[in-house]
């Protein structure tokens, strides 16, 4: 899973952001095709505290509204389903992807002990 607005970021510089409040979101999207029914995520953003998730979420929201309702008999639902998640703000993985940085930062210092 790729995240996205982090270029240029340490692992130190992340656990600043996330403790001034920016969090890990991701989107979901729904793509039928008659009898198939995809349920999908976007890559992972980063959302800073002064930024409106609702722009990210617009461009998933558009694909599920457009090419979700297709799917026989399931793609309705999904699609609701989608959709509703995006107006609520997306996803919240921040927890998860802090692990990892933690994890990392662990690695980075047990490298430099050695």
């Amino acid at each position: 899973m790729k995240i996205r607005n982090i270029e240029g970021l340490s692992a130190r510089d992340l656990q600043r952001e996330v403790n001034k409040g920016s969090r890990f979101i991701y989107y979901v999207f729904t793509v039928s095709l008659l009898f198939i029914t995809f349920k999908r995520n976007s890559d992972v953003y980063l959302v800073r505290i002064n930024e409106k998730t609702m722009f990210k979420a617009l461009p998933y929201t558009m694909i599920s509204a457009l090419l979700g309702w297709w799917g026989i008999p399931y793609g309705p639902r999904v699609t609701l389903d989608s959709i509703r998640t995006n107006l609520r703000g997306g996803k919240d993985v921040t927890d998860d992807v802090m692990a990892t940085v933690a994890g990392y930062m662990l690695y980075e210092e047990t490298q430099r002990k050695t």
